[in-house]
């Protein structure tokens, strides 16, 4: 062996040590921004859950307000469950207006003048799910009723 070759490979033994820490590095920087990443996407589908449950509470007050069928031209009927742990939902129904239908609109074949109204009521119902997550839902509606003279 020259001593030119001994004293080439004698240098370039620590940039292979140096070489090795420096992509361990990028690794390890690498593995640490997938975990933030991870944890960020972790907490957004979290609170999409959260979301999700709450609207589907809303949807589900204004169903129960409905198949309740219980409405009052007088005052609110309000309505409050709690549907699970921590998904709540309240529900206020409140007559609008009442309205005269038509002999027009009248279905039955029979004139009907006056003695058939719709009643107008508005469904407001708020859910609130896990994570202080809330929706609100408006749904209006019409039930026919007897009219005045």
């Amino acid at each position: 062996m020259s001593p030119s070759l001994g004293f080439a490979a004698g240098r370039e033994r620590g940039a292979a040590l140096l070489v090795g820490l420096v992509l361990l590095l990028v690794m390890t920087m690498l593995g640490v921004s997938a975990m933030s990443t991870a944890a960020l996407e972790l907490a957004m589908a979290g609170n999409a859950q959260a979301q999700e449950e709450a609207f589907q509470a809303a949807e589900t007050g204004i169903d129960m307000a409905i198949s309740q069928g219980v409405f009052s031209t007088a005052e609110p009927i309000e309505i409050s469950e709690t549907l699970a742990d921590s998904v709540t939902t309240e529900v206020v129904t409140t007559f609008v207006q009442a309205t005269s239908v038509p002999d027009a609109a009248f279905s039955m074949g029979v004139g009907m003048s006056g003695s058939v109204q719709a009643f107008h009521f508005e469904i407001v119902a708020t859910g609130t799910g896990p994570r202080n997550a809330r929706s609100t839902h408006h749904q209006g509606f019409y039930v026919l009723g007897p009219g005045g003279p």
